[in-house]
């Protein structure tokens, strides 16, 4: 039995929540999966009832649980001078909370979006690559960092760090994830300027000794992030440190068409797992019936393959959204103007396809 928490959060969170639900009691009713569903509050749903953005109950069910399925959190209405009261600051917390170092971002091309791509069709197809970013080290937590003035003039520092443990843990998250894949990593440094970058190359490299059946290769940022856009289909996993993997995991959802077909997952060393949407809470849609819950249920998947080791359920799901896809059925974001469908429609749609993926 395996046992997930749900937090809905903000905005559109709980009506993509309600689809996503729908897919895994399909999976238990029809996929024979054993799974224990829990509910919490996160976000600004939490201030409102609990004065906290993480309540306690809800931090520790995020321990108890084998994985955290969240929608979204965050609305103008709690942009508080009090950033103690923030919705984002209560999603830092979870994510410090378990100890989440890995973030896990596909980019992978649908049925029928090459159009919304800003490069050539021709140069999307097959794609579906996986940026793998260290989440807690690197420039963005470094010491010293200050905003201070020296001989009379400002002056910002920021501090690039990583230890060998820090970068080994992050390279078998990598090659763990290749192994599911197609099996080839390129590890992204700046090891010709940067000496953390040199430690980088050299630990990852000793790491890929581990995995012989992963074939390891090397880039420097800038051209990876050159490869990306020229050439996108070559990658199978890419990783690469918490500044450089912000960088690139967002070049590469633009290669996608839509952010709204884009899931993450953020991982610690036990695997246990948060997993989410990237695409925001959005407020403007909140009520009106027409957010788009693929991401959400696309999530889902994520969180079978890479938590709950349920690789055959991971593959129904995705492939239900790719069947609703082909079939032509695109909620407002998607549409391009065309004929949309809503937010429920497209999860019985999945619905539909996932029955006949499980052959019920």
């Amino acid at each position: 039995m395996s046992r997930i928490l749900i937090l809905p959060g903000d905005g559109i969170g709980p009506e993509i929540t309600a689809e996503a639900r729908k897919v895994l009691d399909c999976l238990v009713r029809d996929g024979g999966l054993e799974l224990e569903l829990d509910e919490a509050l996160v976000g600004g749903a939490a201030v409102d009832a609990q004065g906290d953005p993480l309540p306690a109950s809800t931090l520790q069910a995020a321990h108890d649980a084998d994985a955290v399925l969240l929608a979204a959190v965050g609305a103008p209405r709690y942009d508080t001078p009090d950033r103690a009261l923030r919705p984002e600051t209560g999603l830092l917390r979870l994510r410090k909370g378990l100890g989440l170092y890995a973030n896990l971002r596909p980019a992978t091309l649908m049925p029928g979006m090459a159009h919304a791509s800003s490069l050539k069709p021709e140069k999307l197809e097959g794609l579906d690559l996986l940026i793998v970013r260290e989440l807690t080290g690197g420039l963005y937590f470094g010491e010293p960092r200050a905003l201070a003035e020296h001989d009379g003039r400002r002056r910002g520092v920021n501090t690039m760090v990583y230890d060998e443990d820090e970068i080994s843990r992050i390279a078998h998250s990598a090659f763990q994830a290749a192994q599911l894949r197609s099996r080839r990593v390129c590890s992204v440094d700046k090891a010709n300027v940067l000496e953390v970058s040199e430690l980088w190359r050299t630990v990852v490299g000793e790491i890929a000794q581990e995995y012989p059946d992963v074939e390891l290769s090397h880039l420097y940022v800038d051209n990876a992030a050159m490869q990306l856009v020229a050439e996108p289909t070559q990658f199978d996993v890419m990783v690469t440190g918490n500044l450089f993997g912000d960088i690139l995991s967002d070049i590469a959802a633009q290669l996608t068409g839509s952010i709204g077909l884009l899931p993450s997952a953020s991982l610690n060393e036990k695997r246990q797992g948060l997993y989410e949407p990237v695409h925001g809470s959005a407020p403007d849609l909140a009520g009106t019936g027409q957010a788009n819950p693929l991401a959400m249920i696309l999530s889902v998947g994520m969180m079978l393959r890479y938590s709950l080791q349920q690789a055959d359920a991971a593959d129904a799901v995705e492939g239900a959204v790719r069947d609703v896809l082909e079939q032509g059925l695109r909620t407002a974001d998607l549409a391009d103007g065309g004929e949309a469908v809503g937010t429920v429609q497209m999860g019985d749609a999945v619905i539909d396809a996932l029955k006949g993926r499980l052959g019920s």
